[in-house]
């Protein structure tokens, strides 16, 4: 959490919506509406210059405003005096620019690519090939081609420098396959825990007592929108497990050849083989995983 940080303010507005829920967005845009429907609609009441609307009466020419903002024009009500006109004359002014804001925000918002990866709960250590590897499993939950995806993989840990500062590093993490062809069902992200590894002989407590973290992000090319898409992840040192693997998912193929997904047995974990001696760590247990 950042302190002592200058606010935004109106100049990160349109990022703030841009990232908000569709609930939010049209919270804000109603309230806003309402409120420059009231000031209009008092302006009106105070020039006293709306045909067939009740003298001082506020609702009358807030609803005058709304059918003037809106561009409704029942006609019941208009503006019959010079000062009246000029107030519908900015008005009008005002909704034009309101219209175009909100009809750009709504298209930002609807042509904004979005990613739906699935990250497994838990990062788990094994062996693999007989090398430990650190593991990570990643899905694409709409099933459709993501093309060329690039995953990178990062490790931030304080280090402390030859002057004896401590400062915090991004250590990236080399990966037996970064990149693949078309990202479509699942994938298994590994990393080699082998002697010029960054995890080689940190134990699970020094990671712990460092408040290390891991970080993911993944890229690609949604083939469908023919935009590229993001996404990130990061786990904590109690994310990762120590011999344990992830189950299989891939069940049987169905009449038609296809394989299937079990999305139900995405984040269960199975005890497997791990080298402790390979991680240049002494011989101890698996450190057991939490209930999904």
């Amino acid at each position: 959490m950042a302190v002592n940080a200058s606010r935004p303010g109106l100049g990160d507005l349109y990022y703030f919506l841009i990232k908000s829920s569709w609930l939010q967005v049209f919270g804000f845009v109603a309230a806003i509406f309402i409120l420059l429907n009231a000031v209009f609609g008092l302006a009106f009441m105070l020039t006293g210059g709306v045909v067939n609307a009740r003298q001082g009466n506020f609702s009358d020419h807030f609803f005058f405003s709304v059918h003037t903002f809106g561009t409704i024009g029942y006609g019941s009500m208009y503006p019959g005096t010079v000062a009246a006109e000029m107030v519908m004359t900015a008005e009008a002014l005002v909704s034009l620019f309101s219209t175009a804001l909100v009809t750009g925000l709504a298209f930002a918002k609807f042509a904004r690519p979005r990613s739906r990866v699935l990250w497994s709960k838990q990062a788990v250590v094994a062996d693999r090939d007989g090398l430990p590897h650190l593991m990570v499993r990643v899905a694409n939950e709409r099933m459709n081609h993501v093309v060329e995806a690039t995953i990178h993989v990062s490790i931030l840990r304080p280090q402390r420098t030859l002057e004896g500062e401590t400062v915090r590093r991004v250590i990236d993490l080399p990966l037996v396959r970064s990149s693949t062809p078309s990202f479509l069902l699942s994938w298994t992200v590994m990393h080699p825990i082998t002697p010029s590894s960054p995890l080689y002989g940190v134990s699970p407590e020094e990671l712990i007592a460092t408040n290390s973290e891991m970080v993911l992000t993944l890229t690609g090319l949604d083939e469908t929108m023919m935009q590229t898409i993001h996404a990130r992840h990061s786990y904590a040192p109690e994310d990762l497990r120590y011999g344990f693997r992830h189950e299989d998912i891939l069940t049987g193929s169905l009449p038609d050849g296809r394989r299937t997904i079990d999305y139900g047995r995405f984040h269960l974990l199975q005890p497997a083989k791990l080298t402790w001696a390979s991680l240049g760590l002494p011989e101890r247990g698996a450190v057991p995983p939490e209930a999904p």
